[in-house]
């Protein structure tokens, strides 16, 4: 259950409770019965491990992180294929 934090607008109470996401949001103060407000803080976040890619949940070998094949691998040639860097290049 998340915990929130209120604060009274008349009395400057503050206070965390945890509630339930159904639970209603509080509006009386404890102490004064005035108004409370709810805060909110920034939350933190860690990220722990190498790093997030789509195959780092996945079980076992994955094909998508195995370098791709080009197609002078594929068809049994044995010259390689034109690269984009040696294309000439266009005048603007």
């Amino acid at each position: 259950m998340p915990t929130y934090s209120y604060a009274c607008t008349e009395c400057d109470n503050r206070f965390d409770i945890v509630q339930s996401f159904s639970d209603d949001t509080l509006t009386e103060c404890p102490q004064c019965s005035g108004k409370l407000r709810k805060l909110f803080n920034s939350v933190g976040i860690v990220f722990k491990g190498s790093g997030f890619y789509r195959t780092d949940s996945r079980g076992g070998a994955s094909t998508a992180s195995e370098p791709a094949k080009s197609s002078s691998e594929s068809n049994g040639s044995s010259t390689p294929a034109p690269s984009a860097s040696t294309a000439p290049a266009a005048a603007s």
